[in-house]
């Protein structure tokens, strides 16, 4: 299961993510602009830092200042996040593709295909979703843009501050009552398990009519599998003669860029038969499948937000609609005087993704078996409430009676035993969030 959005992007460790070209938001970049006071500080422009903003804005109850790389390395190129969702939704006006059917290939071949109305799988490039929430924040008087490279954020005693440097190599400091991090993590939390889903996607276009675009097949497990972990294909067509194509691996190092295009290269001949194509667009990227728990307070008036305070789901890699629930959440929080980041996932959802992501990780099931029968023999609506952490311990019980048994029991007698290691967090992360 992939397709979690990440606020990480190489290099982007002391700045923050944001969206590539100009905005139209009410952006300070003068080189006079020192000292900004506003009630939130948001660093991070990316996925979880303006969905932050647009509910913070949304009834005007405080004022808010986006602080986002300015153009250079640390900005992200464009990035892809799909979620599933029932009806419209507050980006729909950036949603590029939508499906209402899914499907998931056997290692044999066998397809299953299921529609899980009401939901419809969707696609959000990261560039229209930032312009329009841009373009929304432009219209609110308490919101502005600050392009900045973001060095430290620290307390203070009413508050909180951020150092950051300007385009020009000025200083300019923040203060808030709140600030809310999106900035990636350095060094992962302890974990007993952390898998790595990472990926390479290719944007083709084909001299032919190939693709359905009413089908998003989500894993097609007709690819080599590596000896440790899985390996799957994905296709999200864009038109029938277009698609996002990936080859994705769960397991504990990434690839070079040269076996990933070599992967894609067989993917697309041999498997898919789609003849001449022409790559448009390339993303890649990696994203952490750790048990281990992001803290999200990290100070008296510093809080992590999206995949820095665990909004990324564990055994899965999808993270945008965790960042909408915990935007939700937090503003709700901020409009009543309580400051808080609440867990993006239920402590169920999240023993339940450790155990899987041990047995994974030890070869106790097989993997693309497991996946397969999960969407042969759920109900579409309810599987995908399981993966939204949002099905209940009857029906939980029910999918699990349909899952390998004995080494999921054996795995989750065994978990609490397990101590944990620190592991730095990984090199790259996903262009696609959270992609995923």
């Amino acid at each position: 299961m992939t397709r979690p959005t990440s606020e990480q992007h190489p290099g982007a460790s002391n700045g923050s993510n944001g969206s590539n070209g100009s905005n139209g938001s009410n952006s300070s970049n003068a080189s006079n602009v020192r000292n900004v006071r506003s009630d939130v500080v948001i660093v991070g422009g990316g996925a979880a830092g303006l969905s932050l903003a647009h509910r913070l804005m949304a009834d005007g109850s405080a004022t808010v200042t986006v602080v986002e790389a300015p153009d250079g390395p640390l900005r992200p190129p464009e990035r892809t996040w799909c979620f599933w969702e029932a009806g419209a939704g507050d980006f729909e006006e950036a949603v590029s593709a939508s499906w209402s059917r899914l499907r998931v290939h056997a290692a044999d071949g066998s397809p299953v295909s299921v529609t899980p109305s009401p939901f419809r799988y969707r696609m959000l490039r990261s560039g229209p979703f930032e312009r329009l929430v841009h373009a929304r924040l432009a219209r609110s008087p308490g919101a502005q843009v600050v392009r900045a490279t973001a060095d430290a954020v620290r307390d203070v005693g009413d508050g909180a501050e951020v150092d950051c440097t300007l385009p020009d190599g000025g200083a300019l400091t923040l203060w808030a009552r709140l600030v809310f991090d999106s900035r990636p993590v350095p060094v992962l939390p302890s974990a007993r398990t952390q898998l790595l889903q990472h990926f390479r996607g290719w944007f083709v276009r084909t001299d032919t009519e190939h693709f359905d675009p009413a089908v998003a097949d989500l894993m097609d497990f007709r690819v080599p599998q590596p000896r440790h972990g899985l390996a799957f294909g994905y296709v999200l067509p864009l038109a029938p003669d277009r698609a996002l194509v990936e080859y994705t691996q769960f397991s504990r190092a990434p690839l070079s860029t040269r076996a990933y295009e070599a992967a894609l290269g067989q993917y697309t001949r041999d498997v898919l038969g789609i003849g001449a194509r022409t790559v448009e667009a390339v993303e890649q990227g990696v994203i952490p499948m750790t048990d281990g728990r992001f803290p999200r307070r990290v100070g008296a008036s510093v809080f992590r937000i999206g995949a820095a305070g665990g909004a990324t789901r564990p055994a899965t890699g999808y993270t945008f609609a965790a960042v909408q629930r915990q935007s939700r959440a937090i503003a709700d929080g901020v409009r009543r005087g309580r400051a808080a980041v609440p867990p993006a996932h239920g402590r169920r959802a999240l023993a339940l993704d450790a155990v899987l992501l041990r047995a994974l990780d030890t070869g106790r099931i097989d993997g693309p078996a497991f996946f397969t029968d999960l969407f042969r023999h759920t109900p579409p609506e309810r599987l995908l409430r399981f993966l939204d952490g949002a099905t209940t311990p009857w029906e939980e019980w029910g999918i699990g009676l349909r899952c390998p048994v004995r080494p999921m029991l054996r795995t989750a007698v065994e978990l609490p035993f397990l101590r944990g290691r620190l592991r730095a967090a990984p090199a790259a992360v996903p262009a696609c969030e959270e992609s995923r």
